[in-house]
């Protein structure tokens, strides 16, 4: 088969790696890609939404199968794009329709979605200009801290935080008013607060059934200590200690299926990876977003624990036999520490000089995120440039291994947190 996988971060290079294992792929081409991801296929310079560059190239290559990695091509309807075409309908793209990729292009949307299929999640109550004074109306008199969200993709940033109705005030006013995130904050999800710890649970669906991939939980906020600002990635550990059985048994009855079955009773065609953000409150799952692809960094230390082969997995999809399918996973544990750029997630310099990158080798794994070659050199290209991935009999010492290759690797200006997992150990 040749594949085309879409994408240009760590995410992309651990779908790679995995990709590239399997004996059913021929020829991998990524879009733009990364260094680290041609060392596993051919880099393409074509954008992830660019979707007319996309078909020449399908059709100019006889791509068998289309992968997109981030949320930006499923939100803006590449599957539909491609099923609308009668040249290349007979290419399935691995992803939700533009409809069901609206469980993260709109919070609204989501949380609508939850509500009629009774699964679980924080009271919410969303607004727009029209409905502004109502809004800080009910921000006035609402219980704190208060969860204010933009309803549409704002790069990972329109989510924040507030502990005063004055300040929830402001950040409402900056998102609606003064357009903060653009169109994504023209409508303004207000949610109410839950105490708890996140996890990620991803499951792979042809629509109708779906398959469980291990369990993961990310680090989002840049300082120590889970503080600071927050970027949305700083690093993950799989599996998750708390998410035992009788978790991830209520996790199924309450969230999965009922969120499976809901998309295909309402028509909604979704042929791809559900991501579900949680929250465990006293043991009780609650879902925070729903994301329309893997996770990120998430990818990284879920890939590595996933023995089977992705592609098989992506064969089932379309061809609607993923019941046929059994999730086999790594025993070990896996932990990702992020380096970043100075700076970041604000304003960061790229082109820096890295050196001292390990080879690649059993049980460790450095996936690229923001990297690019240059005259023989490799330079960091991003705000999140390098993910460090340790496989190891126990949590601590998958860590322990991460930090340690993480001090290694050296980069003008290189930051990372050194407690990742802090919570287990």
């Amino acid at each position: 088969m040749k594949i085309l996988l879409l994408g240009s971060g760590g995410r992309e290079h651990a779908l790679a790696w995995k990709i590239a294992q399997s004996p059913l792929c021929g020829q991998l081409f990524i879009a733009p890609g990364n260094a680290g991801t041609a060392q596993f296929g051919q880099n393409v310079n074509i954008a992830v939404s660019a979707l007319d560059e996309l078909k020449a190239f399908c059709l100019q290559q006889q791509i068998n199968m289309v992968i997109p990695g981030s949320e930006e091509p499923l939100v803006k309807g590449i599957y539909d794009y491609f099923k609308a075409d009668a040249a290349l309908q007979h290419i399935p793209v691995i992803g939700p329709s533009q409809l069901g990729a609206q469980l993260e292009g709109s919070k609204a949307f989501a949380k609508q979605f939850m509500l009629r299929h009774n699964i679980p999640t924080a009271a919410y109550r969303e607004f727009t200009e029209e409905t502004y004074a109502e809004g800080v109306a009910y921000l006035q008199q609402h219980s704190l801290p208060i969860v204010i969200k933009a309803d549409g993709l704002a790069a990972g940033k329109g989510v924040v935080i507030v502990d005063s109705a004055e300040e929830a005030i402001a950040e409402f006013t900056h998102m609606i008013k003064a357009a903060k995130f653009g169109d994504a904050s023209k409508r303004v999800v207000v949610e109410q607060f839950l105490t708890g710890i996140e996890c990620s649970v991803f499951v792979i669906t042809d629509g109708h059934s779906y398959q469980l991939l291990p369990t993961a939980k990310d680090y989002k906020r840049i300082g120590e200590g889970d503080t600071g600002l927050n970027p949305g990635g700083m690093g993950a550990v799989s599996p998750v200690p708390f998410a035992d059985k009788e978790f991830m048994q209520k996790v199924e009855t309450l969230i999965i299926k009922p969120t499976v079955a809901g998309l295909a009773a309402e028509g909604i065609v979704y042929h791809g990876f559900i991501f579900f953000g949680l929250i465990n409150v006293g043991g009780h799952p609650y879902v925070i977003e729903y994301n329309c692809r893997m996770g990120d960094p998430e990818t990284e230390v879920v890939m590595p624990r996933l023995q089977n082969d992705l592609v098989v997995l992506f064969k089932a999809v379309p061809e609607g036999t993923l019941a046929a399918q059994a999730i086999q996973e790594d025993a070990r544990a896996a932990a990702t520490v992020m380096l970043v750029s100075k700076g970041y997630p604000e304003d960061y310099e790229k082109g820096k000089v890295i050196t001292n990158l390990p080879a690649q080798q059993p049980g460790q794994l450095v996936f690229h995120a923001g990297t690019k070659e240059s005259n023989g050199q490799l330079l960091t290209n991003g705000g999140r440039v390098l993910t460090v991935t340790s496989l190891a009999n126990s949590l601590g010492e998958a860590l322990a291994l991460s930090r340690q290759t993480a001090g290694t690797i050296q980069f003008e200006g290189k930051y990372y947190r050194h407690d990742i997992g802090f919570e287990f150990m």
